[in-house]
């Protein structure tokens, strides 16, 4: 059984998302997912929907065979339980590869970690652009009901 992890934020679920966690998929027979905490999520803004929220989302998706919380103190202690064979990264997060393969050896761990390139068949394929679309939207309902007040 070859386990592939996919890690990730995941608030706002968009076909990005799914393009990652479908192409994680071909790269081995089971596929893991690894959501962030809540509190662990640092280099931007917190996520819109809470993480217990976002992992049954992501549980709840074909492509996915488990879905678990990241260890707020730890971010290996899941790994070490899962122990797949390779870990992949979205095009866009922030993890120096060099870095994680040193801790993972240092543990004992030898697995392949993989990037996974970006995805642009829609125009909504990150959380942002499709908070400011919504934001766009909601501030100019929210002016033409003032005028017309």
């Amino acid at each position: 059984m070859r386990r592939v992890v996919a890690t990730g934020t995941f608030d706002l679920l968009h076909p990005g998302h799914i393009y990652y966690l479908e192409e994680s998929a071909k790269l081995g027979d089971e596929l893991h997912v690894i959501v962030a905490r809540d509190a662990n999520v640092l280099h931007k803004p917190r996520p819109v929907i809470p993480e217990e929220q976002r992992c049954r989302m992501i549980a709840a998706l074909k492509t996915v065979d488990y879905a678990v919380l990241g260890d707020l103190h730890d971010m290996f202690r899941p790994v070490e339980a899962i122990r797949p064979a390779v870990i992949t990264f979205g095009f866009n997060q922030h993890f120096n590869e060099e870095k994680i393969k040193l801790a993972l050896n240092e543990r004992g761990l030898d697995i392949d970690l993989v990037r996974i390139g970006s995805y642009s068949g829609d125009p909504y394929c990150s959380s942002r652009q499709i908070i400011r679309r919504v934001l766009d939207r909601y501030e100019c309902t929210e002016k033409d009901e003032e005028t017309t007040s």
